[in-house]
């Protein structure tokens, strides 16, 4: 009896394959039921062959999991013992970790033995504790995701970044050094060393100014952050260290330039245009619009209003400069205090930008003034989709002809003086214009006191009666385009 009882235990244990294992003396009976629970209490069916306890769905690596076992004593034992022994144990699934992230050869060693790993999300073979990165390449960097049981899930990935051997400590860039940026992409650096080892306080430096800072992602890893409107569009971009390192690759980036398609789509999603913009949706922070600058999204343009003039019609061009889009931008720029030159900056980008992020509309509407230089001479001033008026006018005479073309207003003043030589070489100063709007030069559209109306009288401008001059004045702001045409 003395050896029945000490030979009837019975013991939970962990396994080096299965989750847990059942050690049951000679004399302990046999299993008569197992159960597993998650932490949240939910049931984790099992295989129980050999003692072993094996789950039937996949584990997290490092889940922990309660196991209750019943043993059923036999014969006599159980009324000496009780008919039943339980035992608890509760265990972990086990975790495989990478042993060195930053290898000096494309291969990958584990602290244990594992069963399945994915590098970069495929499938490769183990042996043991230790998988070669399928690479052909001397450095780079991979996500390596690993189940120590045949029974586990793939853990979550682990990065794992892997150098040639060298004397001296070796960089890797991501993105890669020749690679086109966005003003705003991240510039990782990933050392074969430890960034305080090879670096100590100091940290890289950029050969474009610009905000932003480094923060360190780990004990390799540096990273610049750009902030604000990061680095300007199509520049190139310099990499620099204070002690000897090796960048694989090169140091320098370039920065893309900015896309004339993408503003236009800016200027017409924020009511500069005569045009109405559909396509690929942006989204509205500054990230997603500094990318959508260097590369236009898909989309198309429409006339956004009835009746739009067959001259305005002719001057638009989708992607390139056209005078409908320099009068939108010169309209911006003084709509957001800017200087007025109709060129594209970086003050202009981000103002556009800043809009965009912000949902900001120009309303108002949009006009068009046209000018036919036949007798009789007629200038139209249309806006939104119907005519507003039409009137006679006063163009230049055969020795100062008012120039074909279409141009922007660039000044818009109520009045003003005028001087400058007539033909025949004298001066005149006149004092007290009205209703200026300046397109062209000296040429501008303005009330002036003439007899008649609808010849060629002027000294280049189109010269309008007061009461007409005064109606179309509020209708020509900064930017508005004015055709001259026979």
């Amino acid at each position: 009896m003395a050896a029945v009882l000490l030979r009837s235990g019975a013991s939970l244990a962990e396994d080096s394959s299965a989750l847990a294992r059942v050690d049951l003396q000679l004399f302990a009976g046999h299993v008569d039921g197992v159960r597993a629970f998650a932490p949240d209490g939910t049931a984790i069916p099992l295989t129980v062959s050999h003692g072993r306890l094996t789950p039937r769905t996949r584990l997290t690596p490092g889940e922990t999991v309660s196991v209750r076992v019943v043993v059923r004593r036999p014969g006599w034992s159980a009324w000496a013992l009780g008919a039943e022994r339980h035992e608890r144990l509760t265990v972990q699934a086990p975790v495989a970790h990478v042993v060195d992230r930053w290898p000096t050869e494309p291969r990958i060693r584990f602290d244990m033995p594992v069963s399945a790993v994915a590098v970069g999300g495929t499938r490769v073979a183990p042996t043991s504790a230790a998988v070669a990165i399928p690479t052909q390449k001397t450095a780079g960097a991979v996500n390596v995701a690993v189940a120590a049981r045949s029974w586990e899930k793939l853990g979550p990935p682990v990065r794992v970044t892997w150098f040639p051997r060298s004397a001296e400590p070796v960089v890797l860039a991501d993105p890669a050094p020749g690679a086109e940026l966005t003003p705003l992409t991240p510039i990782r650096l990933t050392f074969s060393k430890t960034v305080s080892s090879v670096l100590g306080s100091d940290h890289p430096r950029l050969s474009v100014r610009q905000q932003g800072r480094w923060v360190k992602a780990d004990s390799h890893t540096l990273v610049f952050q750009p902030s604000g409107d990061g680095a300007p569009f199509d520049t190139d971009e310099t990499v620099s260290f204070t002690t000897p390192v090796r960048v694989l690759g090169g140091t320098t980036w370039h920065v893309a330039g900015a896309s004339f398609l993408r503003l236009q789509q800016l200027l017409a999603q924020e009511g500069y245009l005569p045009v109405t913009w559909s396509g690929t949706d942006v989204a509205r922070t500054k990230r997603a619009e500094v990318a959508a600058a260097t590369a236009a999204p898909a989309g198309t343009f429409s006339w956004r209003y009835p009746n739009t003039p067959r001259e305005l019609v002719a001057l638009w061009t989708p992607g390139e400069p056209n005078t409908i889009t320099r009068g939108a931008v010169m309209m911006f720029q003084h709509d957001h205090g800017l200087t007025v030159d109709g060129i594209v900056g970086p003050k202009v980008w981000h103002a556009a930008i800043a809009d965009a992020v912000a949902g900001k509309l120009k309303f108002g509407g949009y006009s068009y003034v046209y000018v036919h230089r036949n007798v009789p001479q007629l200038l139209t001033l249309w806006h939104s989709g119907h005519v507003v008026l039409t009137s006679p006018g006063n163009t230049g005479v055969p020795a100062a002809p008012t120039a074909l073309g279409t141009w922007p207003v660039f000044e818009h003043i109520p009045v003003g003086r005028m001087s400058g030589r007539n033909p025949d070489g004298t001066r005149y100063n006149d004092p007290g214009i009205r209703w200026i709007s300046y397109f062209h030069g000296g040429e501008a559209l303005h009330a002036f006191n003439r007899a008649s109306f609808g010849t060629p009288q002027s000294l280049g401008c189109v010269e309008l009666p007061l009461d007409q001059a005064a109606k179309v004045w509020p209708y020509t702001p900064i930017g508005t385009p004015v055709t001259i045409e026979n």
